[in-house]
Formats: structure tokens, sequence, C-alpha cells
């Protein structure tokens, strides 16, 4: 038996040499036969959306979100191709929602500074509506180090502080993994990647759970897709070229 056991093993061996396989791949080194990736035209310039994603705001109106509020119509500004958030009227949502995902955003923060630390330019990106990215002036003003612009809100500071100044567009671009729930426990919890003006500032942290304020996070199970969230925190915070592209 042990005989068959052994010729059985090197049988597979030799197998595994001609085809170039090795245990655990499905495919050989180079091998011709292996599935080709799908073509996805990239975009021209840096931030543009390439051919595959989908477009949540391309600056003329607010037919992708819906108030989080009472799920009816945004009421967000929409002037010049960018949204500006009216303070007062609630944060908004996708009408769509998404798990896993690579998002690139585009904000500025008001001109005028009439504030200070968490008073200046506030607002978040939060991905499946739990899990915040803040936003926030932090150019010359000093914060919390968890709460500056590009931080995990409450959770972990951005790794440089790349923020330009009041008034200038700054970018995100965000590849989040959703976390995996067995029941009501995260087996897998969610990691997220930042980069704040094309410097990585969060890299494949993992999420501690959901944002909340002054507490420590911890994760509730949800759904495996849910609504991208921006948030009005009563400053009139802009935000322009917003696309997604699903990763699962």
């Amino acid at each position: 038996m042990r005989v068959k056991l052994v010729l059985s093993a090197l049988l597979f061996m030799l197998m595994a040499a001609a085809t170039g396989c090795e245990s655990g791949h499905r495919w050989g080194v180079h091998d011709m036969e292996r599935p080709l990736p799908e073509v996805v035209v990239a975009g021209e310039y840096p931030g543009q959306a390439p051919s595959d994603a989908i477009v949540l705001f391309n600056g003329t109106d607010l037919s992708q979100w819906e108030s989080v509020e009472d799920g009816r119509r945004a009421k967000w500004k929409v002037a010049n191709g960018y949204m500006e958030v009216v303070p007062e009227t609630g944060d908004i949502r996708t009408k769509q929602s998404f798990g896993s995902c690579q998002l690139h955003v585009e904000w500025a923060t008001p001109a005028k500074v009439t504030g200070e630390s968490q008073d200046s330019g506030n607002s978040g990106v939060y991905l499946m509506s739990k899990y915040e990215v803040q936003v926030l002036n932090t150019y010359g003003n000093r914060t919390y180090a968890d709460g500056m612009a590009g931080a995990m809100y409450g959770q972990n500071p951005p790794l440089v502080n790349v923020c330009r100044a009041p008034g200038e567009w700054q970018s995100y671009d965000i590849i989040f993994r959703r976390p995996v729930f067995m029941l009501w426990l995260a087996v897998k919890p969610a990691r997220i990647t930042v980069l704040h003006n094309g410097v990585v500032v969060q890299d494949n942290f993992e999420i501690e759970g959901s944002t909340v304020w002054k507490k420590r996070a911890k994760y509730e199970a949800h759904a495996a897709k849910l609504p991208l969230q921006l948030q009005d925190h009563d400053h009139p915070v802009r935000y322009r070229n917003i696309w997604i592209r699903e990763l699962e």
C-alpha cells in the first residue's frame, strides 16, 4: 500500500513538473491557456474614471444620491461641477450599495476659515455607511491625530499630513475590503488603504469596527453591500469627480 502511495505521489510530481503546475496552483507558470484579464481603458489623466467605473457624481446632478434622513432627494447644492454640503440638510448616500471597492473622491474645504480643530471644514467619507475616512482642514490647523484628514476617524491617524490649503482641491483614492461575518462575528475584519493627494496615508489598515465618537469601535454584523455615505457636519465642504469600481 505504501509503495502505491509513493508511486502515486511521484507520478503527480512528474505530471506537475511536465505541465508547470504546482500544488495549490491551478495554472502552470506562463501557461498560454490561462484566461486573460478583462480589458479596461484607463483614464487619460490621474483621477479620470476608467472604463469600468461607476460614476457616482459627474458634476451635473445628484441623481445617484439620496438623503439619509428620509431616503428622498439629496438636498445638497450642485454648481460649477461640484456638489456642496448645505449645512443642516443631513448626510447623503448612494442609491446603489457596494462592498469591497476602489473609490476616487475629490474634495475641498471652504476657502474662508471660520473655525479651528474639528470646527474647520469637517465632513467625512463613509464606506458602507459605517467606516469613516475623515475630511477636514488640517493645513496648519491642529486637532487630535485620529481626527485629521486622511485618518480612519477615532481609530488610526494618517501616516503623514499632506493636506492642502483651504479651498484647494484634494483627492482620496481608497482601496477597501469589506468585513466578512459569520452570524454576529467579524471573522475577517475590513481593511483599507488610502492615498491622500497621491500619498499613502493608510496602509492596509485593519479597521476595528464601525465609526463612533469618543468610543472604541466595534463590529456589528451587516449586509455584504451597503451605500457609500458623505457627511454633513455643518460645513460647506465641496465634492467632485466621484467614481467607484467594485472589487467583488
